[in-house]
């Protein structure tokens, strides 16, 4: 097998073409599977006793086309793949070919392939004959064929031209092959995942719910359920929090860890690493979330409503990504690279703004237990700690003392994202050579390979044990934990607090607020954006990308007035009233959806 980048693409690319693949069936039948393989691979070996048994099995339902992914770094494996590709351009030979090579076993020798190529009574090889040039060039589509379709490894498989992503044991395949129910929502379910507006798409749709929801008959028995205290008790202590609450303080906790985890990568490995290349999309964050407080300040009265001068200067990053992607290729790279970069600051920034101005009545103790447990996760980052479970369950206690010292308990998911390590070991060579050692100790040459299909039991747990060593903490955190953030903790937020029952007096009295909110939204975020980030090229403190326009730039400056999660949650916090609340609520809907139709039609525009 190879270790290569994993691509994120899963379809076939080329189609199957009859007269350049080699297939073996019909062209009409029922099921294609495609094999990026190796000759020299033990594990495609093993699939090809497999798929035996599958061609056996579906007789002509089944078409079986091989595509070469030579294994990289091995000149034999290269040379068994040009070997049969002659084979096919001198005799017509290749299926007899491909079967000798792969009944060959564990030792690809030169000599024994060249003891085949007499067998088949090939014409000696020149370098200048147009066959030989021909097969090479065909070994090098394929493999760059596997390059475009997403093949990481050999073997990899593509049914009816859909990578397969499971196992390829033979009940298996063939349960895929078919198109069991099962293995149709599991391919439904990774490609809604992968596209990336995906995200967005769930979080409008639990928006809707709500709203429809709280305009029900059964709105008072859901807002019951949202209310109704939960929690755990031993003795006589007991911690129980309304639903909403668990939602709001615990599971948003995990959110706001990966958009800490996500600007520390940046910081430190990613694009914010170059001081020049993260000026631009800071300045604009700063700017973005400076202007519209200050507007809202300048149209809201002083007063009770003066606490909600933070809702418009955030930004909802799953919307604004969903629809800079769905506009595709009218949309720069180095376009949404700054604003990714943007809106996780922003989303930081906010972080801090409700730790600081949003906090109650603050418990000392709790807190200077909060700092001890702090300090704690940064020895373990100090004394190089890279397994990531001491980190999380610290992490939990953090929770805790947050939660009891009156402070926003998501703080606890930034604190522990900036002392999670992002970097990998120092040793890291000394860990790849360890690995080295080991694959060289089971599949080397010698009696040891005998007999056996691939590396024993023990030297796989050996090469998972300094897997989980190469790979920092925080890749592992977030790994885990992303996914869970985006499809079941904002889903969730959404739906919990983005209810709205509309009525014709809810504005009444309230009119400053939610102009200033709208204002914020649409005006001042783009507004600040745009001369926040000016003013730092004019500086020369950053340097814009040739790639996109002003007026693009302006655009996704548009699309940042999309506020709604993080703009509910500082609501929620600044509007302890219901009805201003609810008011609150009907202003981040109109600007975000504004903002949203502003920045598309700016981007739709090709520069």
């Amino acid at each position: 097998m190879n270790d290569a980048t994993l691509s994120v693409a899963t379809r076939l690319d080329p189609p199957i073409d009859e007269s350049v693949d080699h297939a073996l069936g019909p062209p009409q039948a029922q099921i294609t599977l495609v094999e990026y393989g190796s000759f020299d691979c033990s594990f495609c070996r093993g699939a090809h006793e497999v798929i035996a048994n599958l061609r056996d099995r579906f007789g002509d339902r089944l078409r079986y086309v091989f595509r070469h992914r030579p294994i990289t770094g091995d000149d034999i494996a290269r040379q068994a793949a040009e070997l049969v590709e002659y084979a096919h351009r001198t005799r017509d030979r290749y299926w007899e070919a491909h079967e000798a090579l792969m009944k060959l076993g564990p030792a690809l020798e030169p000599a024994r392939m060249q003891a085949l190529a007499q067998r088949l009574d090939l014409p000696p090889v020149d370098p200048e004959d147009r066959a030989w040039a021909q097969a090479q060039a065909k070994v090098e589509r394929d493999v760059a064929s596997a390059r475009r379709s997403g093949a990481p490894v050999s073997p990899t498989f593509f049914i009816n031209g859909r990578r397969y992503e499971g196992p390829w044991d033979e009940a298996t395949l063939s349960e895929a092959m078919l198109g069991a129910l099962g293995h149709r929502v599991q391919a439904a379910a990774l490609d809604f995942a992968r596209w990336a507006p995906s995200t967005g798409l769930v979080l409008l749709l639990m928006a809707a719910i709500a709203i429809v929801l709280a305009n029900t008959p059964a709105a008072a028995r859901i807002e019951a359920l949202w209310t109704m205290p939960f929690g755990f008790a031993a003795g006589d202590a007991a911690f129980r929090l309304p639903v909403r609450e668990w939602i709001n303080d615990g599971l948003l906790t995990l959110f706001f860890l990966v958009v800490g985890l996500e600007v520390k990568r940046e910081l430190t490995v990613g694009r914010l690493a170059n001081p020049r290349a993260a000026a631009l999309p800071i300045a604009a964050a700063v700017g973005g979330m400076a202007f519209p407080a200050a507007l809202y300040l300048l149209i809201v009265p002083s007063g009770p409503l003066a606490a909600g001068w933070a809702v418009p200067t955030t930004t909802d990053t799953a919307f604004a990504i969903a629809l800079i992607a769905l506009l595709g290729p009218r949309v720069p790279v180095e376009l949404r690279i700054f604003l990714t970069a943007a809106v996780i600051v922003d989303d930081l920034v906010a972080i801090a703004v409700v730790a600081i101005f949003y906090s109650g009545r603050i418990d000392v103790s709790l807190m200077l237990a909060a700092l001890g447990v702090t300090a704690a996760l940064a020895v373990l980052n100090r004394s190089s700690v890279y397994r990531a479970l001491p980190y999380a369950l610290l992490g939990v206690v953090l929770w805790a003392f947050l939660h009891g010292a009156g402070l926003h308990a998501t703080l606890a998911g930034v604190l522990l994202a900036v002392f999670t390590p992002t970097r990998p070991p120092a040793n890291l060579r000394a860990l790849m050579a360890q690995a080295e050692s080991v694959l060289h100790a089971e599949l080397g040459p010698g009696r040891e390979r005998a007999v056996r299909h691939g590396p024993s039991e023990p030297a796989l747990r050996a090469l998972d044990a300094i897997h989980n060593r190469i790979e920092s903490p925080a890749d592992k955190l977030l790994r885990t934990v992303q996914p869970w953030s985006s499809y079941v903790v904002l889903p969730l937020f959404a739906l919990a607090n983005a209810g709205l029952a509309f009525s014709g007096g809810m504005i009444e009295g309230r009119g400053a607020l939610v102009g200033a909110i709208f204002a914020g939204l649409v005006i001042g975020k783009p507004l600040g954006m745009l001369s926040l980030a000016a003013l730092a090229v004019r500086l020369r403190w950053a340097v814009k990308p040739d790639a996109y326009t002003w007026a693009q730039l302006a655009g996704a400056g548009a699309l940042a007035g999309l506020g709604f999660t993080m703009s509910l949650y500082i609501a929620q916090k600044a509007f302890p009233d219901a009805a201003d609340f609810a008011a609150a609520k009907l202003a981040i809907f109109a600007a975000s959806c504004s903002a949203g139709a502003i920045g598309v039609a700016l981007l739709r525009r090709r520069s």
